[in-house]
């Protein structure tokens, strides 16, 4: 079980953030344009000047609105703005803290930690200089999850698997759900967009899928209310997830993120206009022209846009979430990775996420994805990235839902999130909170003893031992020779080991498994979890 999240920011009231400072370095650097370097002088300037601006009228930052969910049995963070020096009162049931909003009008206050409650509370605060009240009213406490990601963390009830009737078995009124609205922005927001939705069989439709149906099964095993926050954008890289001033920090990543930063800048919005209105002219005309089977062409301009230069959706989605008080993130995002021209790099930009939020928030929230499901793709990006999945589980307090067996080959969107969210939660109800379950993930290679022909491998969550899915030999083993040919390879499970072995192959020099974009594998614990794609080359002297 992991340690209480406790430490949050506890001093200081937050004040406006603006660019960060490594995109102002790149920016401003002597290799940039004198006029890119003089908007940006500017910006600062302004972002400088009105971040002395007092706010006048009593506000709370736009995650506290009516349904929301407090996090139980941590220090709870409140904040926002009013005219400065003025001292906020904030009260909820028999508790009153009080905090002094700053030159800047921000202010920030801390709860003590409470109880799980599904009783409807009222979250009062007052500013008794400027005769101001603001109520914020159903006010539940229990466990709140952030989920975030691109499209299929996006995706909603409606469009996964029995959509009719998991809505009509969604009269779970204290599970509440908050969608972050903003975009992607060049510098970091402070407050949200959105608002507490209650889950009923009207509303369950639009939640996120992923993240209901995880939500969904903590609910009913620790029957405490549950608040899940989307903060998610389809179609978009990690790289616009991290800070910027974090990605320009880790020395692996710092290269390719000045050449992004530089490419965005660089980009010419009129030329891709002018493109993009050809292509749609000439689309137009063979649909008239009776041609079927068309796909209608895209906007680039919206992609460049969604996505903004690295960092921006970090400023936009993430940052102003914080210090909202959390007991963890889930991840679901990967797809546009994996089609990029560095899917090797996942393994560095997943720690480097995991340890920028973390950072920001000031805790050790527990940190859970979704390992890229089956799917017809390149092999290459593919596996290099669920193979960077895997390798970030060494990151402490993480946790990965593996899903080789439930994705569509011909479906980037499989409908099937009900499995998904169940996964996550198998990892969260036996890691974050220490309660039974059958197992907390699918095998994760431990050990591996290279002897002879044959190859030992040692798994992790496979105490109850290791089987077939469908009954039959284990496939999806392979072998690797001295000439650096890969052969597929006989496996045989006995307890919590496979002993993998090929005649064509004295001595192997390497193993792998699952490792193709669609595998034909079949590996899978006494739960019924499959064991993770992965592979391990034998170190020469």
């Amino acid at each position: 079980m992991f340690p209480a999240v406790t430490r949050q920011h506890l001093s200081a009231p937050p004040t406006p953030r603006f660019a960060d400072r490594g995109v102002l370095n790149l920016l401003l650097s002597e290799s940039s344009s004198p006029m890119l370097r003089n908007c940006f002088t500017l910006l600062t300037i302004s972002a400088s000047l009105c971040s002395f601006l007092s706010a006048a009228e009593l506000q709370l930052a736009g995650i506290f609105t009516d349904h929301m969910v407090l996090q139980r049995q941590q220090p709870v963070a409140i904040w926002g703005t009013a005219a400065a020096g003025h001292t906020v009162h904030v009260r909820i049931g028999e508790q009153t803290v009080s905090a002094t909003a700053a030159a800047n009008g921000a202010w920030r206050a801390t709860l003590q930690p409470m109880p799980a409650s599904a009783i409807p509370a009222t979250l009062t605060v007052s500013d008794p200089a400027a005769s101001a009240t603001v109520t914020v009213s159903d006010v539940l406490v229990g466990e709140v999850w952030l989920g975030s990601g691109q499209s299929n963390m996006a995706m909603q009830v409606r469009r996964a698997l029995n959509p009719e009737q998991e809505a009509a078995a969604s009269d779970l009124p204290t599970i509440r759900l908050f969608t972050e609205g903003s975009t992607a922005a060049d510098s970091p927001g402070t407050t949200p967009r959105g608002s507490w939705q209650v889950c009923t069989p009207d509303s369950a439709s639009a939640f996120s899928a992923t993240l209901f149906f995880f939500g969904r099964e903590l609910h009913a095993a620790l029957d405490v209310p549950v608040g899940l926050i989307n903060s998610s954008v389809g179609g978009t890289p990690i790289e616009s997830w991290i800070s910027a001033d974090a990605q320009l920090s880790t020395p692996e990543l710092a290269d390719h993120s000045r050449e992004l930063l530089q490419a965005y800048h660089d980009y010419d919005e009129a030329a891709a206009t002018a493109a993009f209105e050809r292509q749609l002219r000439r689309y137009e005309d063979r649909v008239k022209a009776g041609e079927t089977g068309l796909r209608r062409p895209r906007n680039p301009l919206d992609t460049h846009r969604r996505r903004g230069a690295p960092g921006w959706l970090f400023n936009g989605k993430i940052s102003p979430l914080i210090p909202f008080t959390l007991r963890g993130v889930v991840w679901y995002q990967g797809e546009n990775n994996a089609n990029s021209e560095h899917p090797e790099l996942y393994r560095h930009q997943l720690p480097a996420l995991i340890s920028d939020w973390r950072t920001r928030w000031n805790a050790e929230l527990p940190f859970a994805w979704v390992q890229l499901p089956n799917y017809t793709a390149d092999d290459a990006g593919w596996t290099e990235v669920r193979d960077g999945m895997l390798q970030t589980l060494s990151v402490p307090a993480t946790g990965m839902a593996i899903t080789i067996d439930i994705g569509e080959a011909g479906d980037i969107h499989p409908k099937n999130k009900q499995d998904v969210g169940k996964r996550l939660s198998l990892w969260a109800l036996a890691d974050v909170y220490d309660h039974p379950v059958p197992a907390a993930s699918g095998p994760l290679p431990a050990a591996y003893d290279f002897a002879g022909r044959s190859v030992t491998v040692t798994f992790r969550h496979a105490a109850r031992g290791l089987q077939s899915a469908d009954q039959q030999s284990l496939r999806g083993f392979e072998l690797l020779d001295s000439d650096g040919n890969w052969h597929p390879a006989a496996a045989t499970p006995a307890a919590d080991r496979v002993v993998v072995a090929a005649d064509a192959v004295p001595p192997p020099l390497g193993i792998r498994y699952a490792w193709a974009a669609l595998p034909a594998a079949n590996l899978q614990n006494s739960a019924g979890l499959p064991a993770t794609p992965f592979r391990h080359l034998l170190k020469q002297n």
